[in-house]
């Protein structure tokens, strides 16, 4: 499914769970920073922001929902962006604990993996000579090892628990397997069109970042869900622009932010989330592309509206 009538869907993932606080020091990390970096994500153009939380103290990975309210309501008094809480968590998480956001305060939008994975975060290791923390290497050394798990068992309940809210979830397909899972959820009910597919490229353990893989990706997605989805994507690291401008050429949407890649150009990190916006709104704009208001993406998704919410 194009993007409709040319609008383009700008997501930014603000911080997410991958990188640690010692790869940069522009990673928002408490509530406060969380929230400022949605909102200049937001007046860079961005429809939707993608959020996690992390521990005030140490930037590890938290799905408190109280902190998840605090940044919450501190974005929706200040933007109308769409808001969309993960459901992804971490991989070190139960999937009871990373359900609880999403449960409880009904966001518009939540995340959701598509199946168990491979979610190789080792090779980070690499880029980093100290640790602030005590958490970050062995959390990063723990993915040689560790499986994020992701059964058809966790999905349902996922689904099912937020079946009362009104929530649209942004469908995560790390391969073309997650896609066939989808449909598996399509047919049973489970969810409903239109479906926002988010694929993802270039993470160890899922579809590479190689344009024959964003096509395929694309290819499979029109041919499972027809006119019932709408396709957006995100590169990870190097990938990021190279595979949203991609996706936007061919009709898709895009994802951006420091979740998904600390860098603003090669070996310059992003000062904040807004840069990368500014950057694929840029290349959108010069394929002469129009940026999506939140109030277009919540037509094109087909979203309860940003009021609809308990935070």
């Amino acid at each position: 499914m194009a993007a409709a009538q040319g609008k383009v869907i700008i997501t930014c993932a603000v911080t997410g769970s991958i990188h640690t606080p010692s790869m940069s020091p522009h990673l928002p990390v408490t509530p406060e920073e969380i929230a400022e970096a949605a909102l200049g994500a937001a007046q860079a153009g961005a429809a939707i922001v993608h959020l996690h939380a992390r521990n005030p103290k140490d930037g590890s990975p938290t799905q408190d929902p109280e902190l998840f309210r605090r940044f919450g309501a501190r974005i929706r008094a200040a933007s109308d962006v769409v808001l969309n809480f993960t459901t992804g968590g971490a991989p070190t998480m139960s999937v009871e604990e990373r359900l609880q956001p999403a449960l409880k305060l009904k966001p518009e939008v939540a995340s959701l993996n598509m199946g168990s994975m491979n979610f190789g975060l080792y090779e980070m290791l690499n880029r980093v000579k100290e640790f602030k923390h005590d958490w970050e290497r062995p959390y990063l050394e723990g993915s040689w090892d560790r499986i994020f798990r992701n059964t058809f068992a966790d999905i349902a309940f996922i689904l099912e628990s937020c079946s009362n809210n009104g929530t649209r979830f942004e469908i995560e397909c790390y391969d073309i397997s997650h896609l066939y899972t989808a449909a598996h959820f399509l047919d049973r009910g489970l969810v409903k069109p239109p479906l926002f597919i988010q694929s993802v490229f270039g993470l160890r353990g899922g579809i590479g970042p190689h344009p024959e893989d964003v096509l395929h990706m694309r290819r499979t997605a029109d041919r499972l869900f027809g006119g019932n989805y709408v396709w957006s994507v995100l590169g990870a690291g190097r990938n990021q622009m190279t595979v949203a401008t991609l996706s936007a050429a061919v009709g898709g949407n895009v994802r951006v932010g420091l979740e998904d890649s600390l860098w603003d150009g090669p070996g310059t990190l992003a000062r904040t989330n807004a840069a990368q916006v500014t950057r694929i709104r840029t290349i959108l704009e010069a394929l002469s592309l129009e940026v999506a208001s939140p109030d277009d993406a919540r037509e094109i998704l087909q979203l309860k509206g940003g009021d609809d919410v308990a935070f």
